[in-house]
């Protein structure tokens, strides 16, 4: 392995363990020194479900669980509504797109419970400003947790 990229890989260990450790809060009530760029991980109880990272940590958060926000910006909570409404393929065409999902009343409503779903679940977070650490990272606390909503899929 390249030593370079051994290096960045088990420099990751500690950000991940500051991660892992962090008394969780909800997306709702983010305390004051809430990092701006990062990783961020949503958890129910013992179960770690998406990492994400971002860039505007505070607003990140908070767009994932917005009423109003719509499939681009509440990603997570549009995965766990296509799962509760049994629309797990992404289509690319017109009829099953995603705003298609979305004008559906079905799935708007299963959309709309699930943000409040996330709104609800514990949230850590790490600051990490560099975006190539940033992305490793993401990838490391995915696969170490086995987050069930990262698939890192090209679309």
């Amino acid at each position: 392995m390249n030593s370079k990229f051994r290096r960045l890989i088990e420099s990751l260990e500690p950000s991940f363990q500051k991660l892992i450790t962090m008394e969780p809060v909800s997306a709702g009530s983010l305390p004051v020194g809430t990092p701006k760029a990062g990783i961020y991980l949503f958890s129910e109880g013992d179960s770690h479900l998406y990492v994400g990272r971002t860039n505007r940590m505070r607003r990140r958060l908070q767009q994932h669980c917005q009423p109003s926000a719509g499939h681009n910006a509440a990603t997570f909570a549009f995965l766990l509504a296509r799962k509760l409404t049994d629309n797990l393929k992404a289509s690319y065409t017109e009829k099953n797109s995603r705003s298609a999902l979305e004008s559906d009343p079905k799935f708007k409503n299963a959309f709309l419970q699930q943000k409040e779903r996330v709104r609800n679940m514990h949230v850590r977070f790490v600051s990490q400003p560099d975006p190539l650490r940033q992305a490793l990272l993401e990838m490391y606390v995915a696969i170490s947790l086995g987050t069930p909503y990262n698939d890192f899929d090209n679309h």
